[in-house]
């Protein structure tokens, strides 16, 4: 399994921008799904965006149109571009890779604040 490395977080204010980046330790063509995911605490983590092998991609309503997810294979790492940040984002985002194995990172924290 790969081992994923979060970087890019931090505090920005709302309507800001933020670069997440996934750093993995290996070869990640034949990962059919990466993803981000983020958790608040007290809260279940959630799905924030995914990226498969194939080029598809995906997101959640709550950040359609504001984050994009994209996979740079050449470079072993996932992005996840936020934009139009608002407070309701904060939390702490997640890398994960799955198929094959499930692998995830230690977390980057993001606080959306004024």
């Amino acid at each position: 399994q790969v081992q994923l490395v979060e970087s890019g977080g931090g505090l920005v204010q709302p309507g800001g921008s933020l670069r997440l980046s996934c750093a993995a330790s290996g070869d990640i063509s034949g990962i059919f799904v990466m993803s981000w995911y983020r958790q608040i605490p007290g809260q279940e983590r959630e799905l924030v965006a995914t990226a498969t092998s194939d080029g598809g991609r995906s997101s959640a309503d709550s950040v359609k149109d504001r984050f994009t997810i994209f996979r740079d294979n050449a470079k072993r790492t996932v992005y996840l571009e936020m934009n139009n940040l608002k407070p309701e984002d904060t939390a702490v985002y997640y890398c994960r890779a799955t198929l094959p194995g499930d692998s995830w990172g230690q977390g980057t924290q993001i606080t959306v604040s004024s």
